[in-house]
């Protein structure tokens, strides 16, 4: 089996990526492949607890990711800087975080076999 690593950056409710992203990252899964997420920079608000998009009349993207858990993708990684500079915690959001500090992030991401960053 191969291990995947799917890297964010971009922030939630900025366009499609989204939910490509999500696709492939639950396709991969489904074919019993080992999927680890990790957030960087303003993609650590997607998963932030108390998110109002609907007052700007956009989608409840945190919603999708509660779904990570049913292709067991529970290996979820943030930033500790980037949760730290957007003042935000792993207590702030909805689904257990590990917060991994900048240092090691790169050799964090060697682990694996396939890195996808978009």
């Amino acid at each position: 089996m191969k291990t995947y690593l799917f890297v964010m950056r971009k922030p939630a409710h900025s366009g499609l990526f989204l939910q490509e992203s999500l696709d492939l990252i639950f396709t991969t899964a489904a074919f019993d492949q080992s999927v680890s997420l990790l957030l960087l920079d303003d993609a650590v608000f997607h998963l932030k607890k108390q998110q109002n998009p609907e007052t700007a009349c956009m989608k409840d993207t945190a919603a999708l990711f509660k779904a990570l858990a049913m292709y067991d993708v529970n290996d979820i990684h943030a930033e500790t800087e980037s949760l730290a500079e957007r003042g935000i915690t792993t207590e702030d959001m909805i689904l257990p975080v590990q917060a991994l500090p900048r240092a090691e992030v790169n050799a964090f991401m060697s682990q694996f076999d396939i890195v996808w960053a978009n």
